[in-house]
């Protein structure tokens, strides 16, 4: 075991840090040889495994992320925009791959992420899974094959307790559709329809959200002319295939050179 690669979970009393923890534990692929949490938190000190209510991982949690991360080879990290810029550039500092599955990144932050991506590998996506990763292929492909007379609209769906909208995953689909068609999603993007809008600006990508229940998450990408449409859709239902693609990634980026990659690389997509 001590040759495999050791992985650091960030976030670890989370919905998606339950799940990353024990995808890396039972893959018999890799170590998980710290995890991370807020100072105060009632884990702190404790075996990750027996916190969770099952037997020892072997791995304690820790407010001392410096730590954690020295003796990691990979850091997976599914927490908040502040809190994955700081982790970005310990990794960046113990030269461990960096797994970034953290959504609502504002530019400033991206900024220091690619700062961190000069010393150490980054992997960052909006969505691990294999699934949507084809499906933001197929929606690049389609939008560069059909003109502006197609309109595109992006719905997502996911639990209540998401903070960010539209998703991380609508805006990488929202991303492939407008580098299908050459076009700037910035300008393009048209988001949180209220009121009297007016007819549709030809060009536009709209995105929709919903927000309720414990939705794992669900993507519809329309295209919509005069007489027909093309739905393409993708739904998650466990949220396992987001922690098997990420410790996918943790693995293939041992030994790359530094630099920002995505899922679409790990796939070799």
């Amino acid at each position: 075991m001590g040759d495999l690669p050791g992985i650091v979970i960030t976030g670890a009393s989370g919905r998606m840090g339950r799940m990353l923890a024990r995808t890396v534990v039972e893959s018999g692929k890799a170590r998980l040889v710290a995890a991370v949490e807020r100072e105060g938190h009632d884990w702190i000190g404790r075996d990750l495994g027996e916190a969770l209510g099952g037997a020892p991982f072997g791995a304690r949690v820790t407010d001392d992320p410096v730590e954690a991360i020295s003796q990691a080879q990979a850091v997976i990290d599914f927490t908040a925009p502040a809190a994955t810029v700081e982790f970005a550039a310990l990794a960046a500092q113990a030269r461990a791959v960096h797994v970034i599955g953290t959504t609502g990144l504002e530019e400033a932050d991206l900024a220091r992420i690619a700062t961190a991506a000069r010393h150490a590998v980054v992997v960052r996506a909006g969505n691990m899974s294999l699934g949507v990763n084809l499906l933001v292929r197929m929606t690049q492909k389609i939008a560069a094959a059909l003109d502006e007379d197609w309109d595109i609209e992006i719905v997502e769906s996911h639990h209540r307790m998401k903070v960010d909208a539209p998703s991380g995953t609508a805006l990488m689909l929202g991303e492939a559709a407008a580098e299908g068609r050459g076009a700037d999603l910035a300008q393009a993007k048209v988001a949180g329809r209220d009121g009297i809008t007016g007819a549709r600006a030809r060009g536009s990508i709209g995105f929709s959200s919903i927000r309720g229940g414990d939705v794992v998450g669900e993507h519809d990408v329309i295209f919509a002319t005069e007489g027909e449409r093309v739905v393409l859709r993708h739904l998650a239902t466990d949220r396992a295939i987001f922690a098997r693609g990420a410790l996918r990634a943790a693995l293939w980026g041992q030994g790359r050179k530094p630099g920002e990659y995505d899922m679409m690389d790990v796939l070799g997509l």
